[in-house]
């Protein structure tokens, strides 16, 4: 990650603020913080993703000028999913409750999809690709593109030349369709939202802001249920959610060492 860092930012990063899970606990922190040390770095701070995420959008300026805030990070990253809900005054970041599926993401959707186009394979040449690993890669990365173009249009067409013992493979997908397959998954994402509110004893009338934090949360139907869920509130989605929590890391890092940058 050090190396990663200087790379993209052209010169030698001697600190750093490690941004980790809420559920870490402090052996898990410590863990972290020993192994940036190793590596060369000051560690100015662990921080936790959804804290990060919260300054990425100012909210933490936002609570000192307003009294307290509720707000609430839906993290649905590639893996992995949690939600946290945080309480923000005078700059101040209380974590009052997380919950979450460590074993639901962007890569169960597309599964799916995977799973979807293996049966319409079969049912169109009477091939089973299933037992194919290099198709299968093939299959599975062209999965994630209509993952991520169907965000945005309504409609895509996948095309595979010589997808399985030399048979071309040409579907398409609307994006009604890849939404009713994986209903189930996207409903299941609302368990946790649901479950941190009971846990921190309070009505979803009483949340500020809700944070998309995660490439997944670029799914339109995600962010529907949510908006529904919330009555109708907008989300914080203007910035990339790939990027949100490193970017409140970088703003994060500039205030403790009281030094800004353009590339940070």
């Amino acid at each position: 990650m050090k190396e990663a860092a200087e790379s993209f930012l052209g010169h030698t990063v001697k600190s750093a603020v490690v941004t980790v899970s809420a559920y870490f606990n402090d052996s898990q922190r410590q863990a972290m913080k020993d192994a940036g040390s190793i590596s060369g770095l000051n560690i100015l701070r662990i921080i936790n993703e959804s804290t990060t995420a919260a300054i990425a959008y100012g909210l933490d300026k936002k609570g000192t000028k307003t009294g307290e805030r509720n707000v609430l990070i839906f993290h649905l990253g590639g893996g992995t999913f949690d939600v946290s809900l945080l309480t923000i005054e005078e700059g101040v970041f209380e974590v009052k409750a997380t919950a979450g599926d460590t074993h639901l993401g962007g890569e169960d959707f597309d599964n799916r999809l995977v799973n979807h186009f293996v049966v319409e394979f079969k049912r169109k040449h009477k091939k089973d690709v299933s037992g194919n690993a290099r198709a299968l890669r093939r299959l599975r990365t062209a999965c994630e593109r209509v993952k991520r173009t169907l965000s945005s249009t309504a409609q895509m067409t996948i095309e595979i030349d010589y997808l399985h013992e030399g048979v071309d493979f040409y579907a398409t997908i609307s994006r009604a369709r890849f939404e009713e397959m994986k209903m189930d998954l996207f409903r299941k994402c609302m368990d946790p939202v649901e479950k941190v509110l009971r846990d921190a004893k309070l009505d979803k009338s009483c949340v500020h802001e809700v944070v998309l934090v995660g490439g997944s949360t670029r799914i339109p139907k995600i962010q529907q249920l949510l908006q529904d869920f919330f009555n109708g509130n907008e989300l914080c989605k203007s910035i990339n959610p790939d990027e949100a929590v490193a970017y409140g890391a970088a703003v994060q890092a500039a205030i403790l060492t009281g030094e800004g940058s353009d590339k940070v």
